[in-house]
């Protein structure tokens, strides 16, 4: 049964990585629902977090497959019970929808966002939730005006004891001494 993954995937910072974790995705005609990337918490270490509508199967194949690729350190699925996870959200409103009474400041109190920047035109609201609320928002303020919207992708961390940066830890901690090594010979 199909249903959303997050594949964590802690790399080097390669030209290229990308591109070749997508096509991954491409090969098997999937579509990323959303995609992060960022440094991690390890120095040197990036992460990426990619949303996927598969199988369990399907999110451990692909897993396996990225964790093949040159520059990967290692790849993890989670459902979305495993993970505690967000998205920020931006609506750039035209300023006369606040003029028209309290209703639009009733919503951003509502839904816990927040005024951004306040200009002559416009106003930027700020939301962070999951893609359900975010989009929430914007059906409620779309009536006044929407002159622009994005949401960014998921990012997340797992809910487990172990942390992963324990892992990455153990790979720096390796690297560390490969290259001592390395420079005693």
């Amino acid at each position: 049964m199909k249903k959303e993954y997050t594949i964590s995937v802690f790399s080097e910072h390669k030209v290229g990585l990308l591109h070749r974790i997508s096509v991954i995705f491409s090969r098997r005609k999937l579509n990323i629902e959303s995609l992060n990337t960022s440094e991690s918490e390890v120095r040197g270490i990036y992460r990426f977090t990619i949303v996927v509508n598969t199988t369990e199967d399907m999110a451990k194949t692909l897993a396996k497959q990225i964790e093949k690729q040159i520059g990967i350190l290692k790849a993890f699925y989670h459902t979305v019970d495993e993970i505690v996870y967000q998205e920020i959200a931006l609506y750039k409103v035209p300023t006369a929808a606040f003029a028209e009474g309290d209703e639009v400041e009733s919503l951003i109190r509502k839904h816990n966002a927040r005024i951004l920047t306040v200009e002559p035109e416009y106003i930027v609201v700020e939301k962070t939730g999951h893609k359900q609320e975010t989009r929430q928002l914007f059906r409620e303020l779309e009536p006044y005006g929407i002159l622009q919207f994005t949401r960014s992708g998921r990012i997340a961390l797992t809910k487990q004891n172990k942390e992963i940066s324990a892992y990455l830890k153990e790979i720096d901690n390796y690297q560390k001494e490969t290259a001592n090594d390395v420079l005693t010979y």
